[in-house]
C-alpha cells in the first residue's frame, strides 16, 4: 500500500480509538478526567505518525468528539484538550524522529509541552474570550493531579505498547514508521 495512504487510514484508526475509548470510560462515570482515555491513542499515534498527521489526529480526535458526543464541551475544554493533544501528537513524533528513539523521553517531552500549551489556551480564553477559567497555572496543576491514575497508565502501558509494536513487525505499523 502506498505509504501516504497507508499513515491516512492509520491516523484515521487513532482518531477512531480516540473516540471510542473516551465513551467506554464515560459508561463507568465521569472517569475521563481521571483516567484521560482520548490521551492514549494520540499518544501512541505520535510514534507511528508523521509530525503534521500526528499533530492532526490530536487536533481532530478532542474536535470530533465534541462535536459528535458533547465530550469535550465545546468551550471551553474543546480547543484546550485540541491544542494539548496536537502538541501531545506533534512533540511525540519530532522528538522521535529527530532527537531520541526512546519511548519514554519523547512521551514525557510531550506531556510536558501539551499540558504547558493547555495552560497558554486557558490563559488565551480567558483574557480574550471571557471563559470563566482559573489561571493557567490552576489549571495545569489540577489537570495533572485529577489525572495522576492516567498519567501513570500512560506512563506504564504506551512505551510497552509502541515497544511490543514496533518488535512485532506488524505490517500495518511498518508502512508507517
Amino acid at each position: 500500500m502506498h505509504k501516504k495512504t497507508h499513515s491516512l487510514i492509520l491516523s484515521g484508526v487513532f482518531i477512531a480509538l480516540g473516540l471510542v475509548l473516551p465513551i467506554a470510560f464515560h459508561m463507568f462515570g465521569g472517569a475521563g478526567p481521571i483516567f484521560l482515555p482520548m490521551h492514549i491513542p494520540v499518544l501512541i499515534g505520535g510514534f507511528f505518525l508523521s509530525p503534521m498527521l500526528a499533530l492532526s489526529v490530536g487536533v481532530l480526535t478532542p474536535m470530533l468528539s465534541g462535536i459528535i458526543t458533547g465530550m469535550p464541551p465545546i468551550f471551553p475544554m474543546m480547543p484546550i484538550m485540541m491544542l494539548e493533544l496536537g502538541i501531545y501528537g506533534l512533540t511525540i513524533s519530532v522528538v522521535k524522529n529527530n532527537v531520541t528513539k526512546n519511548p519514554y523521553i519523547a512521551l514525557l517531552a510531550s506531556m510536558i509541552l501539551g499540558r504547558v500549551a493547555a495552560g497558554f489556551m486557558v490563559f488565551v480564553l480567558s483574557t480574550f474570550f471571557a471563559a470563566k477559567l482559573p489561571s493557567a497555572i490552576i489549571f495545569i496543576t489540577t489537570s495533572v493531579t485529577t489525572g495522576i491514575p492516567g498519567i501513570i497508565i500512560q506512563l506504564i502501558i504506551i512505551p510497552i505498547v509502541v515497544i511490543a509494536l514496533n518488535k512485532s513487525n506488524l505490517a500495518v505499523f511498518e508502512g508507517a514508521k
